[in-house]
């Protein structure tokens, strides 16, 4: 869909002047601020019937009356709902300022933004517009499978999980015929040794309705605890009545509503990815959906989208920051070329930056200073990524296939700041069964679906997938009362990724193109534009943790440079140990860890599937991708037994290394990506 912007010369604010002089104080006339600096259209689509203003100041009662008797003007309300103890912060953010106006029957949008526009007292005047799904294509129903599976020993047995192919990869030509092994977000690991979730940590799908009811979410499902279902009565006084689930931002009522006939089932999908129950013996897993103990992050559901309709996004994702999510996650955007304009953006402002400012300062968990925003980077195959995703400051997800390489409709470029699986259709592969593997498996909602579960593909996919590895991550950073600054948060996940540039410059792609013609994808244009990389879940783990991590190549024999650990000197050491516990071992294939003292036997050396030290590296040949970490022992300065020529009293260093095996060996984010 084509997108535009309103810029109207200063012709037509003189005369739209005309109208606005009678009955309004003096502040309020005729502004010097020309209207192409204050007239905000993000999209083609937009409220005929209502826009919204924000005041350079607080107004004041005189203001506001002189406003409501302005010819077409209904009335006239803040457009978010105040918090009593965020008060401070409403106002640094400048929400007190904003105010939803409704128009009389037959009045001109156009004129009165235009007019509004002219007064000296007002900032901005935005249509209230709507946005569009970052998804690419329908839902493909899928029929729940009853045999298990586990790809988690002793963990996981959710049937369906051997088809979400995005978790862990084997590159199965059940996917795809062009699968690549490791094309996934490498989560296998942090499930099986780390965390699987933690429901203190919310996370709001500002999005289409999320079926509460779906049988793989429930249990998931945030609850507004403080509120009586349907008495009619705002009982925890939050300026909601009866929002048990969330909130319906286009009917502006409590009724989460996912049965319109032009629903998709797009909000449903998201929120499976981000944190369907795990291990419960049904369906699908979530990335941050708990171990079936109960203790899966939450979802709770801001509804934007109502079949063909939309609503508020920025009151949303107030609601979001006022209700307790600590990551919000957007898959939608506003595609227009304009306002994909960093210098623009911050210009002229809106309301949805405003409440994303503010809802990333709120601290609603005990983990950061504030909370995290993750959006969709967009569909349309342009080289930047499209509003609000393309905002400097925000994480934005474009898309990657099982083959890992960029999907052939993904935004990349400026704006994209990281990748994640997307998802695709089947490459060559001759069945609908096929065409619907290679995109993303999660839950829907059965009454519009026919299934609870289907395929999806867009960046509305890869974006809760970062959203999932987030919630993962805060939990547990809380898990190992870990407490780092927002910022900080944010650099840390754009530095937890995989090198996807290499697979880039060196691979040729066939792809289905719109169409559903076969035809080559030109890479060229993508490499060094994927953002930083593809997010990695175990290394995002090892940066709370503190751990470095090093990337080897599984099938081959190779060494790792231990200086990055241990110093220049590493070469220098005496080592007395590496030890690493079976669940290294298992995950990357290895046969065996082998003490220090055997590092130069040469049936040790060159052996497929071990790991061992010797001058000052780390050998290792993994055979399978997989994740762990190495306890490596050492003394510096001498010897920790004496004798010889190493005098006694030398000082023990302990150390640990992560270590992830997969298909190429990248050594990390090493795509220095757009930041």
């Amino acid at each position: 869909m084509k997108k535009s912007f309103f810029i109207f010369s200063l012709a037509l604010l003189v005369a739209a002047c005309s109208k606005v002089q009678e009955n309004l104080p003096e502040e309020m006339v005729v502004s010097p601020r020309a209207l192409e600096t204050k007239v905000v259209q993000l999209s083609d689509e937009y409220n005929a019937s209502a826009f919204q203003v924000k005041f350079e100041t607080v107004p004041n009662e005189e203001m506001l009356s002189a406003f409501l008797e302005k010819e077409g003007v209904a009335s006239i309300e803040p457009l978010f709902v105040s918090r009593k103890d965020r008060k401070e912060l409403e106002h640094q953010f400048g929400l007190d300022r904003w105010y939803y106006i409704e128009l009389e029957e037959g009045a001109d949008v156009h004129q009165l933004v235009r007019e509004t526009a002219a007064m000296a007292a007002v900032s901005i005047a935005e249509y209230e517009c709507y946005p569009q799904k970052a998804s690419d294509g329908i839902a493909y129903p899928a029929e729940e499978v009853f045999a298990t599976k586990a790809i988690v020993p002793g963990k996981f047995n959710d049937p369906m999980l051997i088809d979400q192919w995005h978790y862990n990869n084997q590159g199965s030509k059940t996917y795809s015929s062009t699968a690549v092994k490791g094309a996934d977000v490498n989560v296998k690991d942090v499930w099986a040794r780390l965390t699987c979730g933690d429901p203190d940590i919310i996370v709001a799908v500002v999005d289409e309705a999320v079926c509460y009811s779906n049988p793989d979410l429930a249990a998931n499902m945030w609850m507004n605890t403080g509120e009586i279902p349907d008495n009619g009565i705002d009982d925890d006084e939050n300026g909601y009545i009866d929002d048990i689930y969330g909130y319906n931002f286009v009917d502006n009522n409590a009724n989460i509503n996912w049965e319109n006939a032009n629903d998709s089932g797009h909000g449903t999908h998201c929120a499976g990815t981000i944190a369907a129950v795990s291990n419960n013996n049904r369906g699908v897993a979530g990335i941050a959906g708990g171990s079936g103990k109960g203790d899966g992050c939450r979802i709770m559901s801001c509804q934007i989208f109502s079949g063909k309709r939309g609503g508020s996004t920025s009151r949303a994702i107030k609601y979001a920051a006022d209700n307790g999510a600590s990551v919000i996650s957007c898959s939608y955007g506003f595609s227009t070329k304009f306002v994909s304009d960093n210098n623009y953006i911050q210009q002229v402002g809106s309301a949805e930056v405003d409440a994303i400012h503010y809802f990333e300062a709120c601290k609603n968990n005990p983990v950061l200073n504030g909370n995290i925003a993750i959006f969709a980077a967009g569909n349309e195959n342009n080289n930047y990524a499209h509003y609000p995703g393309a905002f400097y400051d925000i994480v934005s997800v474009a898309a990657f296939g099982p083959d890992f390489l960029p999907t052939y409709y993904t935004n990349y470029g400026p704006g994209c700041n990281i990748c994640a699986p997307g998802g695709e259709v089947g490459h060559l592969t001759g069945t609908r069964e096929q065409y619907q593997k290679s995109m993303v498996l999660s839950t829907l909602p059965k009454d519009i679906a026919g299934s609870d579960y289907g395929y999806m593909q867009g960046t509305s996919m890869a974006c809760p997938h970062v959203s999932g590895v987030v919630a993962l991550a805060l939990s547990y950073a809380k898990q190992l009362g870990k407490t780092f600054t927002v910022q900080e948060f944010k650099e840390m996940i754009l530095s937890s990724t995989d090198d996807i540039d290499q697979r880039i410059a060196s691979t040729a792609k066939k792809t289905y193109l719109k169409g559903w013609s076969i035809a080559d994808l030109e890479l060229a244009p993508y490499y060094h534009q994927m953002g930083t990389g593809a997010i990695d879940a175990w290394r995002l783990m090892m940066h709370i943790e503190g751990t470095p991590s090093s990337t080897a190549q599984t099938g081959r024999a190779q060494w790792i440079d231990l200086t990055p650990l241990l110093g220049t000197s590493s070469t220098s050491l005496t080592y007395l140990s590496i030890e690493a516990d079976s669940a290294t071992i298992d995950s990357m294939g290895l046969e065996a860890v082998s003490p220090v003292s055997d590092a130069k036997n040469p049936a040790v050396m060159d052996a497929s599937g071990k790991a061992y030290i010797q001058f000052g590296r780390l050998y290792i040949h993994p055979t399978q991708i997989g994740s762990g970490k190495f306890i490596i022992r050492a003394v510096g300065g001498g010897s920790a037994l004496g004798g010889g020529n190493n005098p006694p009293g030398g000082m023990e260093i302990t150390r640990v290394l992560s270590v992830i095996s997969r298909e190429a060996a990248n050594g990390g984010n090493g795509n220095g990506g757009w930041l």
